[in-house]
């Protein structure tokens, strides 16, 4: 997923050695993250949903020399002239693109010449931050920001991704070898109760960082409605999948009904994605390996068309995401705050969601698992995209897709805001996608 166009940065034209230094470190985490890894495991693409590896390194780098090396550095000579058709994921705008399905073909560039193609850019980035044009100012740190962002999301990418294809060897390669810890006996389910009303939605401050699909700011009525206090866990969607869940068409929406279908003909016993059965018992595979199912942790990696069967089952629904915002904001204003550095965001030595021992209730709502709303992917009202090329994608994404919220495990913690819309097709499972219960009231 791309989205693009952000709000006023809080990165003054002043600040640009900062704004350097944050350049930098977002790039050398992306490299960091890549080092459990072995030469083969950079061209990995199991489904043309997947990239590999190796195109996330060279595509972030392309953004920052296809938006803003390009048009503002003077004299600047591109890497490799082919680069642009080869890591250009989509921007009709630029011009032609590689083929996605097959971007795992590409055994060239080598990855050696791809560190270095990062490098080169890294380079001649910090040169023009260095020297930035005083009327150019605010246009190249807001893109220098809206790149940082980009190559964050593909540093969420790389976790997805990497753990689908890795889960098609039989050997099931563990990326970190820190142990899950076991997850505590959780309380049950309560739910909060919200007035309905009017109330303000979007990013709600004119500094920091948003991506266009998050504005403008606007009015909406929410009706009366009721939400858990924690996202479903293992245990509970293991009773829907005993009570005959995935046989009954009753609870499932016609595409979702037909999308299992089509996955059973292949084989492919219904469950979330990842989960394996093994001599009656549910093993799960992780980023960390395959254990037994841990029956507190989170349900992972589930479908919308699973997640609204779930919710069915369970005489519930998916929350509208006015609804999931609801819930957020009408927390007291230093326990909102607290979800930020509370919820479970990326660190490379945890990737797999599990409830902290110490906290429960509102501190399980963020940084866990993207959560599945019943909301369509749809512009705001008064939404504008950006012109040109930079704000290609996101206006045309608005079609056929769910949103989420919440973040998950593999989010860094200073990308995200509780006013982020994330989005996907209904039936994709291999994002780290969960699921939290609402009603009416």
């Amino acid at each position: 997923m791309d989205a693009v166009l952000l709000n006023p940065s809080s990165f003054e034209p002043q600040d640009q050695e900062r704004l350097s230094q944050h350049f930098l470190a977002v790039r050398e985490v992306s490299e960091q993250l890549c080092k459990p890894l072995e030469k083969e495991d950079y061209l990995l693409q199991a489904i043309a949903s997947t990239s590999p590896t190796k195109w996330h390194l060279a595509h972030t780098t392309w953004f920052f020399e296809t938006f803003l090396l390009k048009p503002y550095c003077s004299g600047y000579q591109v890497y490799h002239p082919k680069f642009e058709i080869l890591f250009n994921s989509y921007y009709n705008g630029i011009g032609e693109q590689y083929n996605r399905e097959q971007r795992g073909l590409l055994s060239r560039p080598t990855l050696e010449e791809v560190f270095a193609y990062r490098a080169h850019v890294n380079s001649a980035m910090r040169s023009l931050l260095d020297s930035t044009p005083t009327e150019s100012a605010k246009e190249i740190n807001d893109r220098v920001i809206l790149g940082c962002h980009h190559e964050q999301q593909h540093q969420e990418l790389f976790f997805t991704d990497l753990k689908y294809c890795w889960f098609q060897n039989p050997l099931l390669p563990v990326y970190a070898e820190q142990e899950i810890p076991i997850a505590l006996a959780l309380a049950p389910m309560t739910w909060k109760n919200f007035n309905s009303g009017i109330r303000d939605f979007g990013y709600d401050s004119q500094e920091g960082f948003c991506f266009d699909n998050e504005l403008p700011r606007h009015p909406q009525y929410v009706p009366d409605f009721r939400i858990a206090d924690r996202l479903v866990s293992n245990a509970e969607y293991a009773q829907f999948i005993d009570d005959n869940g995935y046989q009954r068409p009753d609870l499932w929406l016609a595409d979702g009904w037909a999308a299992m279908a089509e996955r059973s003909t292949h084989g492919t016993r219904p469950a979330p994605l990842y989960w394996v059965q093994d001599d009656k018992q549910w093993l799960e595979y992780t980023l960390h390996g395959l254990a037994r199912l841990d029956p507190n942790r989170p349900v992972a990696h589930l479908s919308a068309y699973e997640a609204d069967a779930y919710a069915r089952w369970a005489d519930a629904r998916l929350p509208t995401e006015f609804e999931w915002e609801t819930s957020v904001q009408e927390m007291p204003n230093k326990e909102r705050a607290s979800e930020l550095n509370a919820g479970q965001f990326m660190d490379a030595a945890l990737v797999h969601p599990v409830y902290s021992d110490a906290r429960r209730s509102t501190e399980n709502i963020t940084g866990q698992l993207w959560q599945w709303t019943s909301s369509a992917y749809a512009p705001y009202p008064g939404f504008k995209a950006a012109k040109g090329a930079i704000g290609e994608y996101n206006g045309k994404f608005m079609a056929n897709q769910l949103v989420l919220r919440g973040g998950s495990c593999v989010t860094s913690a200073d990308h995200y805001r509780h006013s982020y819309r994330n989005f996907f097709y209904p039936p994709d499972q291999w994002q780290f996608t969960g699921l939290r219960l609402a009603k009416d009231a």
